[in-house]
């Protein structure tokens, strides 16, 4: 006869006053983790004990149970309970209901203790997301839900957007195929069809998709807050427009992104228009808005200094005191190895203040407002940009009355010197037959002049290879007038540079650390030279041979090109010319040890990667990756590989075949024979064929 399976019974659940309870050395738990006991008695107070505590009775030395028991699991809710007691929160006699299990039962007290900690399950963290919104939408606020929660307002608002994205992408989540990471990137984007397209688009891969592939991909069409034109304008100006907003809870530094660039963008030009309204009654000529000019957009003009405004007497004093103070901080902690904290920042603060009483307002005479103009832009930082007194070349000539910082020939000033006709007859002055009665003398025949001349200029010539420092001196002279004072007068030396502005250039080229680089070190000589050019020749020729060194290499390095522009066989520019340039702009940049990786050049999808066929693409990660880097990406569609190939690329100091320095130069004898040219000179059927202007920067005849 079968026996029968005894029947599971489960154990005893009874209420054990507290103070029945001991702490058993059975429990396995000894570390602390998670909740504090202060937290968790806050919560027992408010909701009641939710978990029964798992005892067995304690015995005495013949075996006999004493009356109390042992707290085996539950050890950290036996703590919570005890700090209730101890803060006249709860009577020590209170009933706990209690898990009450044999003294003698075979499974030991350490299993129970174990199995109870190990088989316990957390929520996962998509249920507890969920949770905290039923909570919000039953009415309770973030804040209570927080300080329920034992957590801050921004974590529950936190989780509140994670269980806001797409419910499908939210399922992906549940099941583990997606990280926290990666659904944190989608919350960027309010737009569930959005968030599922660019999922569809970047699983399925042999590799995880980074989050911030995820969030570039979501904010392709939204503008940054940190954007100039966000900060000129402010977010609240731009909500009250009715712009909106996706902010980025999981940013470090609380950015949003501005969902209708279009209404920015007029916001922007209309605070720009305003400011220039606001500077109509000064007078200038014309007044150009823009958010942003392109590199080179004041080259040709010529710029009227202005001077400084005046200093009152009071601002004198203060200034005066700031830079007493600054010396005598310094002097006092002169031996120290770094300043205390409060002394750095009363420092920083001094050096400001100084700053601004050098950068204050500059003061222009009428006539120079009257021909001159104004550009107005916003700095890197959001901040209004405003550069007065800009000529443009139309306007120099009506300026020519008044050029207190150009080359004026006497017989433009207007002064009171007089002018002689001269009327021709058949080539011939007119009354040419009897010279004793015309009265002063007839000018020289342009002939004999010019053979006179010649005598000169040889002359000179010889005297000036005489005298290098003269020489050094004339051209830094007339290299000086073109880089700074944009003087139209022409100059007896043959010799200039003239600046190159690339006419093709990416949006972004005037914010590289090159482009910054040659701003701030122009701005820096300018500030040392004289504001007069009749100054400019005395200024030049005191200066010590390593400033002239140093100002002639700026002077030069404005006007080199590396170029390229579809040259037009017998046209001013031919193929061969643009080899020749690219080959000495190749020697160049060797002689220098030009570097594009160092200077901060990498591939993007703007620069180069969304302008090139797959195969390139597929070339450029096969160079810096390896083939198994490429097999991730042939498969995809060109925006796609585009994006990944950026991600791929970035760090390996990868460039395209242009920005490379060749091993070998092109050849740059003339009567040797033409080689071929390097691939990227040459056609390629799939890419645009429009070419850089360009033109040879430096010439000497």
């Amino acid at each position: 006869m079968t026996k029968a399976k005894a029947k599971l019974v489960l154990n005893d659940v009874r209420s054990i006053p507290l103070n029945k309870l001991v702490a058993s050395e059975a429990n396995v738990r000894h570390i602390k983790h998670g909740i504090s006991i202060d937290e968790l008695a806050a919560d027992i107070a408010h909701r009641g004990l939710l978990q029964n505590l798992n005892v067995r009775p304690v015995l005495d030395g013949e075996g006999e149970e004493t009356g109390s028991f042992h707290v085996l699991a539950g050890g950290r809710r036996f703590q919570a309970l005890q700090l209730l007691v101890r803060q006249k929160r709860m009577a020590k006699t209170v009933d706990v209901p209690c898990k009450v299990k044999n003294a003698d039962d075979p499974v030991s007290a350490e299993e129970d203790s174990l199995a109870e900690n190990t088989f316990h399950v957390g929520l996962h963290p998509l249920d507890q997301f969920r949770g905290m919104k039923t909570l919000v939408d039953q009415g309770l606020g973030i804040e209570t839900v927080a300080d329920r929660f034992h957590t801050t307002s921004k974590t529950v608002q936190q989780r509140l957007k994670l269980v806001a994205v797409s419910p499908k992408l939210l399922d992906v989540y549940a099941e583990s195929e997606m990280t926290l990471e990666q659904l944190m990137a989608f919350t960027v984007s309010n737009d569930h069809e959005r968030q599922e397209q660019v999922w569809a688009t970047v699983s399925g891969q042999y590799y995880d998709a980074e989050p911030s592939a995820i969030r570039a991909m979501l904010t392709e069409q939204t503008v940054e807050s940190s954007d100039p034109r966000a900060v000129f304008v402010g977010l609240d100006a731009y909500k009250a427009a009715g712009g909106t907003i996706v902010a980025d809870l999981f940013a470090e530094d609380d950015d949003c992104y501005l969902e209708d660039p279009a209404l920015l963008e007029q916001l922007c030009v209309d605070k720009l228009k305003a400011a220039a309204e606001g500077l109509r009654s000064e007078g200038w000529k014309w007044i150009a808005v823009a958010a942003s000019f392109p590199y080179g957009y004041d080259a040709g003009l010529r710029r009227i200094s202005g001077t400084l405004q005046a200093l009152s007497a009071a601002e004198q004093a203060k200034r005066e005191a700031l830079r007493e103070e600054f010396d005598r901080l310094e002097a006092e902690y002169s031996n120290a190895d770094e300043y205390p904290d409060a002394v750095d920042a009363r420092l920083g603060e001094i050096e400001a203040k100084l700053e601004a009483f050098e950068d204050r307002p500059r003061v222009f005479e009428a006539v120079d407002i009257a021909s001159a103009g104004v550009f107005i832009s916003l700095s890197h930082d959001g901040r209004l940009r405003i550069e007065r007194g800009y000529v443009r070349p139309e306007d120099v000539v009506a300026d020519r009355g008044r050029q207190p910082t150009g080359d004026v020939d006497d017989d433009e000033t207007g002064g009171a010197s007089e002018s002689r006709t001269v009327i021709t007859v058949g080539g011939a002055p007119e009354g040419d037959g009897d010279e004793d009665t015309e009265p002063g003398l007839k000018p020289l025949p342009d002939r004999l002049i010019g053979e006179l001349t010649a005598h000169r200029t040889l002359a000179l010539q010889n005297a000036v290879a005489e005298h290098p420092h003269v020489a050094i001196t004339a051209l830094l002279h007339t290299l000086c007038r073109d880089s700074f004072y944009h003087s139209n007068a022409d100059t007896c030396l043959n010799a200039y540079v003239r600046r190159i502005y690339p006419s093709v250039q990416a949006a972004d080229l005037k914010e590289t650390s090159s482009a910054l680089a040659i701003a701030e070190r122009h701005e820096v000589w300018k500030q040392q030279l004289p504001e007069r050019i009749d100054q400019l020749w005395e200024h030049l020729a005191a200066l010590s041979d390593d400033v002239r060194t140093d100002l002639l290499a700026y002077c030069v390095s404005l006007g080199v090109s590396a170029l390229y522009e579809r040259g037009v066989p017998g046209g001013s520019t031919s193929p061969h010319m643009v080899e020749r340039r690219i080959a000495e702009a190749n020697r160049l940049a060797r002689a220098v040890d030009l570097d594009m990786v160092a200077v901060g050049w990498q591939p993007s999808v703007g620069n180069y990667l969304g302008r090139v066929p797959k195969q390139r693409i597929l070339e450029a990660v096969r160079e810096a990756k390896g083939e198994q880097a490429v097999q991730l990406l042939d498969h995809l569609k060109k925006d796609e590989m585009a994006k990944e190939a950026e991600r791929l690329l970035d760090g390996t100091g990868w460039l395209p075949e242009p920005l490379r320095l060749p091993e070998i130069d092109l050849v740059l004898d003339e009567e040797a024979e033409a080689e071929d040219l390097p691939s990227f000179l040459e056609d390629d059927e799939e890419e645009e064929g429009d070419g850089l202007e360009g033109s040879v920067a430096v010439a000497a005849e």
